[in-house]
């Protein structure tokens, strides 16, 4: 070409959640069958939508006005009801021009990093999400810039790691919460976070909250919201139906901007983000008008605690099986749908190996650890290959880390049972090889 037509930064943008997928598909068609672990799709995992809900879908899309453009930012009556649910809180407060709109949040989390100055970063959480690392990363033009989550302490932030981050990067101008945590289900506590609202007051930093799972709690577990602790630290948190409802094919998400007129610098940032939705014209709109009518029945709070019983239960059963590996470091979960389970420094090695007794499928899975690559995707084609479970190995979500990514949210306790029984014994034979 007459000048070069990729950035820098577009060597960061990387999904390895979606990418084992293609390692799957093709030992699918040798025969295999698969266990899907590894994206965290409920209905994908049996999750069964309730009618009362399908009903109200139903009746919007015999209404008209589904079928046509809605305002740039949202509809009126959603992002009214949305603003009173986040008032309620008792903390910042916000009005309905807070609140805009996006294609699902992996279309607000490009935005937010596409839009900050080339130079500048946002620091977020290792293990991290590759959605939120790969965008800032490719924004940048450098590898991810994260602080610690230590799974020696229920995989707590390592707090005196960000500060000093912080304090010795002059560019971040924004640090990421994930609440409840992807990959690691770990809910932020409350003292934490405040002391991340004191270190962005200190540095005149902005806060980012992606709180998709915020809903999604278990096992006596309570996530405090952005808006409730971020006091008058300017800030934006990421919400949206994917998860909670469920809808993830709805493609509906939403940001909501906390303090925005306290900083000039973040007033344009945040306008710029509605501009860029203007461009686009609109949203989805059959998803908008539903959330009022979906959240906003008396139905959907019973339903919702029971599924994050459900969750919690199976939580609990993972946790009775998976623990007992002493060569693992095993934290329980308590929101989101996910858990982190790491190998022991030194337990991992290059020659280790489960058995494969389909030839075919074997020399596939040789042939793909004969490349350099990291220890714990090596574990994760074995056990793809010798146990049809697709897990996510740690190393691709920016850690330096060892270890694997699995899902809570098979409906079916026997057939969760069944899987992570079988990841359980391909652990111990492989580490025994």
């Amino acid at each position: 070409m007459r000048q070069p037509l990729l950035s820098e930064g577009a060597k960061e943008l990387s999904y390895e959640i979606r990418e084992i997928v293609k390692k799957a598909e093709q030992l699918r068609k040798l025969g295999l069958s698969i266990s899907w672990e590894n994206i965290g799709d409920p209905i994908q995992k049996n999750h069964i939508i309730p009618d009362w809900i399908k009903e109200i879908v139903a009746d919007l899309v015999r209404t008209n006005e589904v079928y046509s453009y809605c305002p740039s930012k949202g509809i009126l009556e959603t992002r009214e009801f949305l603003a009173q649910q986040t008032n309620a809180l008792g903390g910042v407060q916000i009005t309905p021009d807070d609140i805009c709109f996006f294609n699902g949040l992996g279309d607000a989390i490009s935005k937010v990093y596409q839009y900050i100055t080339p130079t500048s970063r946002v620091i977020g959480p290792s293990p991290a999400y590759s959605t939120h690392s790969s965008a800032e990363a490719a924004h940048a033009g450098h590898e991810p810039l994260t602080y610690r989550l230590d799974p020696n302490n229920h995989w707590y932030p390592d707090l005196d790691d960000l500060y000093l981050k912080v304090k010795y990067n002059p560019n971040v101008v924004g640090i990421l919460i994930i609440n409840p945590d992807n990959p690691t289900g770990m809910v932020y506590p409350l003292e934490t976070l405040k002391r991340i609202v004191e270190i962005a007051r200190e540095f005149k930093l902005f806060l980012v909250a992606d709180e998709i799972y915020i809903n999604i709690t278990y096992n006596g577990a309570r996530a405090y919201s952005l808006a409730e602790i971020i006091e008058d630290v300017p800030g934006i948190s990421m919400k949206g139906i994917s998860k909670e409802l469920p809808w993830p094919g709805a493609r509906c998400g939403w940001m909501e901007y906390y303090n925005r007129d306290r900083d000039d610098d973040f007033r344009r940032y945040c306008a710029a983000l509605d501009n860029a939705k203007m461009i686009e014209v609109c949203s989805t709109k059959l998803p908008q008008m539903a959330i009022p009518r979906i959240l906003g029945d008396p139905r959907f709070r019973e339903y919702r605690d029971k599924t994050n019983e459900r969750i919690g239960r199976r939580s609990k059963i993972i946790a009775d099986l998976l623990r007992s590996v002493p060569q693992l470091t095993f934290n329980e979960t308590f929101g989101a749908f996910y858990n982190t389970i790491i190998f022991r420094d030194g337990v991992l090695r290059p020659n280790q190996r489960m058995k494969i007794d389909n030839p075919a499928i074997r020399a596939l899975v040789e042939e793909w650890v004969s490349q350099p690559i990291p220890l714990d995707k090596r574990f994760v084609y074995y056990l793809l290959g010798a146990k049809g479970v697709c897990v996510v190995p740690i190393s691709s979500f920016c850690s330096e880390l060892q270890g694997f990514r699995v899902t809570l949210l098979e409906e079916n306790e026997e057939y969760l049972t069944q899987t992570f029984t079988a990841i359980r014994d391909g652990i111990v034979e492989y580490l025994a090889s």
